[in-house]
């Protein structure tokens, strides 16, 4: 089984795009969207929800007042003002570092399972595709991210698929770890501005320090010809290569509008280098042949 994960040093520079683009012309691929906290990718693909499961990334604590005496310890010792003066627990204040619960005489305190998030297994038309949604100001993000890997390799194995295309979170976090350890290689997209410049250095340290194969895609590189070359000269500085330039074209903003992946939007430029960078990247990987139209996923 084959891994490749999209990511990108900062968000904005169309590292979806090119998944949804890539997940079309593979065909046959488990597809997983890792950015948990934000996820869009289902914005393109439209995926049937086939089963639902909930995530428990942190702990809240909770108090039986039968038991409880009312001493005030646990509110003497919460850093969190996650306890109030007549003694309820604020579950959206708590932290679940269970010092309430280690200081309570009584034990009239414990922690249970905080719902966090839920993840997905569902079903495109591109194929079979893993997902998920943090909750709002959630955490553990990069435990939910490893769910999402566990049910797509799931899937690969179900389905007989020995491809996961995995859009990976934008940033250097805990959730892009998660995303790309023990993938075969990572697809950097990165765009020709200042910023990304400054992004890209520090995505492609992270993922040289784990020890996976990094390649460059630049996105809309003709807006800024010189960001283009600087970005360029600063990759062949750390020996890393860039496999393809993206025109930018109004028909990508008009496939996204429309709930497609690019390739499925016309046959223009864009169309033709997304093809090219597919071929690249499946040479690399060393899979068969597999262009078509995209309408696998039964």
């Amino acid at each position: 089984m084959r891994q490749i994960t999209v990511i990108s040093g900062k968000g904005g520079t169309g590292k979806t795009t090119v998944t949804a683009a890539l997940a079309h012309l593979a065909r046959n691929a488990v597809i997983a969207d890792c950015d948990v906290d934000a996820p869009d990718l289902h914005l393109i693909l439209a995926p049937e929800v086939l089963e639902t499961q909930e995530f428990a990334g942190s702990k809240v604590a909770v108090k039986d007042d039968d038991i409880c005496t009312s001493c005030g310890i646990c509110l003497e010792h919460c850093r969190f003002d996650a306890i109030t003066e007549d003694l309820r627990i604020l579950e959206d204040s708590c932290e679940g570092c269970a010092v309430c619960e280690i200081v309570c005489p009584t034990g009239a305190i414990w922690m249970k399972d905080r719902l966090s998030g839920h993840a997905y297994r569902s079903m495109t038309r591109f194929g079979p595709m893993a997902h998920a949604l943090l909750r709002t100001a959630e955490e553990a993000s990069g435990k939910l991210v490893t769910l999402v890997r566990n049910n797509a390799r799931n899937l690969a194995g179900e389905h007989g698929i020995d491809l996961i295309i995995i859009d990976g979170p934008p940033g250097i976090g805990c959730p892009v770890i998660s995303a790309i350890s023990g993938v075969d290689m990572v697809l950097v997209v990165t765009e020709p501005t200042l910023s990304a410049l400054h992004d890209l250095d520090r995505v492609l340290g992270v993922a040289e320090h784990f020890g996976i194969p990094a390649l460059v895609c630049i996105n809309k590189h003709d807006i800024n010809p010189g960001n283009a070359r600087r970005i360029e000269e600063h990759c062949a500085g750390r020996g890393v290569e860039v496999i393809e330039r993206i025109d930018y074209d109004p028909s990508v903003t008009e496939a996204m509008v429309a709930g497609r992946a690019v390739t499925e939007h016309g046959d223009g430029p864009v169309v033709r280098q997304m093809r090219a960078l597919w071929d690249e990247l499946r040479g690399r990987l060393d899979l068969p042949e597999r262009i078509g139209e995209g309408t696998g996923g039964s």
